[in-house]
């Protein structure tokens, strides 16, 4: 059990080599509720990283020895995506905006106000998720079969149980669940969770392969054997011998192809197009699909001696909309994988955003998630992605006139972005702006949980 789960508390990795600060700030975090494992230096901080297992790493920036630029490389090297806040005494805006661009988290400069820490600490924890143990826990304890797949919802750890004692037989699985929830990324896991894991693993979608070429494609062919059949070609099974196949949308098979694939299960041999014999293949089958396939046994679309031998063991993954607490996590990895993939600056889902995202209903379950997260990425002209993009990119119409308490909330959380976004963080013309004081205006910050270092820009402009 890891430190969180003994605790319930988040736990926060502080480094500064300045012993007073430490202390107090350790202090402060401890009566807000936070575990602090404090250390004064960088070295320090690395070796504690992997026993620690901190949430939020707060380092400064000027350190003897290795400093807290170097130390924040260092983390994404081996912990890409764990939040790291900068504290510094000798902050400048270029400093600012080269520790953004690199993907820092924040970026305090000393003295500041601890209610300013507290939020971006609470802003991290919101956004960062649990790098140690979210992502499946992939990297430690025999379970790097399952590292593609992001989750921490307990349906999704019941299904993945099922998955790994169901990976240790050798037996038809067929994964039935709802279109885009991810049932090639779940037969992956079980290829690499089974006895066939150092052979081929090869995936076909019945539903996008014409009627005419599908037989070709599953058991090849012999040259000649038909129009434009120049060569032979060995076909799906032959090509994963001793490895797995995997058959999405098993549902959309045609009838005849369905007679040949009963025979490979009985048999265990293919006969390719225009040959006359067989040859012995040794695969495993999973099989997937979002049909009700016992209605299609019903209507007669479906061989039902086909389907009781894929049917061996059936594994459902849950739709989106019933693991709403891997929604965030899910989002903020699309965020960094398409911010890489496009080349673009880091954004992450400001708070009344997400609101939206775990709120949605998801139809289109993971699949529609990432399309949505791709577009609000790549049309992102600010840090931070607004409640507006994602609605956009949803196509959401709220359904309901707000209440007067919740359209007032909406109402000034829009204003603070908008004067953030006007004044490029500045706090002190932000509050002029306002006409509040600057403690006032810090009070509603950390209420709305925004972070004015995440609006400060280039000097040509660009966000950060």
């Amino acid at each position: 059990m890891d430190a969180k789960a003994k605790s319930g508390r988040p736990r926060i990795l502080l480094v500064d080599d300045d012993t007073d600060l430490l202390h107090l700030v350790s202090v402060r975090l401890r009566a807000n509720g936070y575990e602090v494992n404090a250390v004064d230096n960088a070295e320090k901080a690395l070796a504690q990283l992997s026993i620690y297992k901190p949430h939020v790493v707060v380092t400064d920036l000027l350190m003897s020895g290795m400093d807290g630029m170097a130390l924040f490389e260092a983390i994404q090297r081996k912990h890409a995506g764990l939040p790291v806040i900068i504290l510094t005494a000798n902050g400048t805006i270029p400093d600012a905006v080269t520790a953004a661009q690199k993907g820092v988290f924040g970026y305090l400069e000393k003295p500041f106000e601890a209610s300013v820490l507290l939020s971006s600490l609470a802003d991290a924890l919101q956004h960062g998720g649990d790098i140690f143990t979210s992502d499946s826990g992939a990297d430690s304890d025999g379970e790097a079969w399952r590292k593609h797949i992001i989750s921490r919802s307990a349906v999704m750890d019941a299904v993945l149980r099922q998955t790994k004692a169901a990976a240790a037989t050798d037996v038809s699985i067929l994964i039935q669940s709802q279109t885009g929830t991810g049932k090639e990324l779940l037969a992956a896991a079980i290829h690499a969770a089974s006895t066939r894991r150092d052979h081929a693993f090869v995936a076909l979608n019945c539903a996008a392969i014409p009627e005419t070429l599908l037989e070709s494609e599953l058991f090849g062919h012999v040259a000649g054997s038909f129009t434009g059949a120049q060569r032979a070609n060995p076909g799906l099974f032959q090509a994963a011998n001793g490895g797995t196949v995997f058959l999405d949308e098993i549902g959309d098979l045609p009838l005849t192809a369905q007679t040949k694939l009963l025979r490979v299960l009985e048999q265990h041999e293919v006969r390719p197009v225009g040959a006359t014999e067989t040859i012995p293949i040794d695969v495993r089958i999973i099989a997937a699909t979002h049909h009700d396939l016992g209605k299609r046994v019903a209507d007669g679309a479906f061989r039902e001696d086909l389907f009781y031998r894929l049917n061996v063991i059936t594994l459902e993954l849950p739709p989106l909309s019933k693991r709403r607490e891997d929604i965030l996590l899910l989002a903020e990895h699309f965020c960094r994988t398409l911010a890489k993939k496009n080349n673009k600056p880091l954004v992450r889902f400001s708070p009344s955003a997400a609101q939206v995202l775990i709120g949605a209903p998801w139809p289109g379950n993971v699949r529609q998630l990432y399309n949505v997260v791709e577009q609000c990425v790549v049309l992102a002209t600010t840090p931070l992605i607004a409640r507006e993009l994602v609605e956009r990119a949803l196509r959401f119409k709220p359904d309901k006139l707000l209440g007067l308490n919740e359209a007032r909330e909406q109402f000034e959380y829009d204003y603070l972005v908008r004067l953030l976004n006007l004044t490029e963080g500045n706090i002190a013309l932000a509050a002029r702006l306002s006409e509040r004081n600057r403690s006032e205006f810090y009070n509603l910050l950390k209420r709305h949980g925004l972070d004015p270092a995440q609006f400060r820009k280039n000097w040509d402009g660009s966000a950060a």
